[in-house]
This record gives structure tokens, C-alpha cells and sequence, in this order.
């Protein structure tokens, strides 16, 4: 292994970066947007449910007071009031609405006649996900009403109501339940990996495109030196694209990192080598930049957003594709950085993540220097 050769490489790639500014600009640029996209238009809170109520028995006192507890919800908006169906079949079907809470004209007479009362409620189930969590809300207010019209009934007739469970829960890291708090460091854990492949996907193939590969066969460089040579400029993108989303994570968007930023660096070193390792085994198998890129974006961009648990959480996908879950790289990386910023956890509780990320950084580098022959065909 020559220094002076790894060093000659490593001088030749940058000029070749710094020769295409724009690929450079998407390279840093290209973080900055993600983390903005997914930080601000993704979240997985859902408030102000857009409602149309239809209130038959609006003049009751007791129906009033049932509908505050809508009003004063943050997780409720009514929009608008009606007096028909029609009104209501309208606004679900144009999408103005995701809810319709109709109430009976009897409602009140139900309640003081000690009856069941009955409510009907509409949703758009267009929106699975959104109609269960809202249905899940409404479900809620009508249980606290319950509760309280039960003990103002007991206390009218001069009964004490026997004491009931009060729990009291206590969420742990997150006690807001930010949803930005979950995404931004899964974001910055996507970035990492498509962008390291992404750049490294092409450094390759662009030179056998070019024509400069055979000059660079005809030189005493070894394909190792010529692999880490072309790795050490992509590791300086990928350290500041790093660098980038935790500053941004830290203070744009206030995720708290509790946890150590040498472990965070020690860790992300094994990840972001496996991730440009990758790249580069792409691009000396593709060939051509094209190939090249397409493999590399299947590779690490439906992976990372789909099986790595960034989102859609692993334990309820098919026991097959759990199995799949293990082989991808960013699912490890995205435990780290969730308990490096949420939990500040030390090494001695991920000890199974750094475990497999270090044998993927050692398998990808080695496959990509055993794959690199030097010869033209």
C-alpha cells in the first residue's frame, strides 16, 4: 500500500468534483432540502380533523355541552354546520371533510331519561390511517363525557361515586410526542446512505465512460489504492452532509441530542464507509453511469424508506419481510441516531447495531476491491 499513490488518487477525484459544480451543489444541497421536506411536510400527528356537524338538538343545554368538548379539542375542526345529508354526502365526497358528527333530535331526551343516546358519526375511510386515529379521538371524547355525566347523575341524587383508576402516564424521551423528534434522525440516516451511494455510484463507471480508465490501468496504482483513493474524497462529502443534518436537526428543527458526538462519529464512520463502499461496488459492477445510478437508487433508496423502520415500523410488516429488515444497513444506523438523540444511550446498548455495521463497512470495502480488476475487459 503506497501513501503517495492513495494521495495521487485522492487529488485526482477532488479535481474531478470540483471540475462538476453542479453534481457538487446537489451533493450538498440535496440534504438541506430533504431534511426540510420531511422535517416540515411529514408528520405523523394528526390534529384539527375537519368536521361538519349536523345538530338536531341544539337548543338542549346538555347537547352544548357535549359539543364543547369538540370545540375546545385540538384535535377537531368544525368547518362548517348543517341541516341536511346533502350538505354532508358533498363535503366527504370533494374531500372538504374527513368527519360528519350527526346528533339526533331526542339526543337530550335519551340522556335525562337515563337511556342510551344515539350519535351517528360519518368518516372518510379513503384515509384508512387518518379515519382510525380520528375515530379513535371521537371515541375518546365521548368516554370523558360519559364519565363526567355519570358522576354529575350519582352526585344529583346524593351518591358519592366509588373511586375509580386514575392512571397517569408518563412518556418517556419524547414527552410531547413531537413526531419530528422520531423523523429527522431517520431522515438524516437516508440521506447518508443515498447520497454516499449515489455519489460513489458513478466515480467508476465515469471513467471507463470517459475513456481514462485504461491510463489509470497502465499505472502502478493497485486496485486498493485506487478504491481508497477514490474513497476519500466522497468520505469528506459525506462526514459534512453529516455535519449539515445534525446542526439542522439540533437547532432548525430542535431534536435534542443527549447522547456523546464522539460515539455519534465513531459509529457513523462504519456506516458511511459501508454506504460509499456500496457505491462503489455499484459502479464497477454497472459499468455505465446510467446502470450505475439505477442500481444504486434501487439499492439504497427503497430499502432505507421502506424495511429500515424510518417510517413504517418493522413489527408489523409480514414475518418475511422482517426477515429482509435484518440485511439493510440504515435500519441499524437509525437505531443509533434515535438513541443517541432521544435516549443519550452509550455503546453498551447498541452493541448489536455497531456490530453489524462494522461488517458491512469491512464486507462492501473488501468486495469492492476484490471486484476491481485492472484490465480493460
Amino acid at each position: 500500500m503506497n501513501l503517495i499513490r492513495i494521495k495521487a488518487m485522492a487529488n485526482k477525484e477532488f479535481v474531478q468534483i470540483m471540475r462538476d459544480p453542479r453534481s457538487l451543489g446537489l451533493a450538498l444541497a440535496i440534504p438541506v432540502f430533504l431534511l426540510l421536506i420531511f422535517g416540515y411536510g411529514l408528520s405523523l400527528d394528526i390534529n384539527h380533523v375537519r368536521t361538519v356537524v349536523w345538530n338536531q338538538d341544539a337548543s338542549s343545554e346538555l347537547t352544548q355541552n357535549f359539543m364543547f368538548n369538540f370545540k375546545n379539542s385540538k384535535y377537531f375542526k368544525i368547518i362548517k354546520y348543517t341541516d341536511n345529508y346533502r350538505d354532508i354526502e358533498r363535503m366527504i365526497d370533494s374531500g372538504e371533510v374527513i368527519m360528519a358528527l350527526i346528533i339526533p333530535k331526542d339526543f337530550s331526551r335519551y340522556i335525562e331519561s337515563g337511556q342510551s343516546a344515539p350519535l351517528q358519526l360519518l368518516m372518510d375511510g379513503s384515509d384508512a390511517n387518518t379515519a382510525i386515529i380520528a375515530r379513535g379521538y371521537v371515541n375518546s371524547v365521548i368516554s370523558k363525557y360519559n364519565a363526567e355525566l355519570l358522576s354529575s347523575t350519582l352526585y344529583s341524587h346524593g351518591i358519592t361515586p366509588a373511586k375509580s383508576l386514575d392512571a397517569r402516564t408518563r412518556v418517556w424521551f419524547n414527552m410531547g410526542l413531537t413526531s419530528t423528534w422520531f423523523i429527522v434522525p431517520g431522515v438524516i440516516a437516508m440521506i447518508i446512505m443515498i447520497i454516499a451511494a449515489l455519489l460513489t455510484s458513478i466515480c467508476i463507471a465515469r471513467e471507463w465512460e470517459r475513456g481514462t480508465m485504461e491510463q489509470l490501468i497502465s499505472t502502478p496504482v493497485k486496485p486498493a489504492e485506487l478504491i481508497i483513493g477514490k474513497f476519500i474524497p466522497y468520505f469528506a462529502i459525506g462526514l459534512f452532509d453529516l455535519v449539515i443534518g445534525m446542526l439542522m436537526a439540533r437547532f432548525l428543527f430542535d431534536v435534542p441530542f443527549r447522547g456523546s458526538y464522539f460515539l455519534l462519529g465513531f459509529l457513523s464512520f462504519f456506516f458511511l464507509t459501508g454506504a460509499l463502499s456500496q457505491g462503489i461496488l455499484i459502479s464497477i459492477i454497472g459499468r455505465t453511469q446510467l446502470m450505475a445510478s439505477q442500481l444504486a437508487t434501487l439499492s439504497t433508496m427503497l430499502p432505507t424508506v421502506l424495511l429500515s423502520g424510518f417510517i413504517y415500523p418493522i413489527f408489523n410488516m409480514p414475518p418475511a419481510l422482517q426477515a429482509v429488515t435484518y440485511l439493510v444497513p440504515a435500519k441499524y444506523y437509525i437505531v443509533i441516531l434515535r438513541e443517541l438523540f432521544l435516549k443519550g444511550n452509550g455503546i453498551d446498548t447498541m452493541w448489536d447495531e455497531t456490530l453489524f455495521l462494522a461488517l458491512f463497512a469491512a464486507l462492501m470495502f473488501t468486495l469492492a476491491i476484490r471486484k476491481f480488476k485492472k484490465k480493460v475487459a
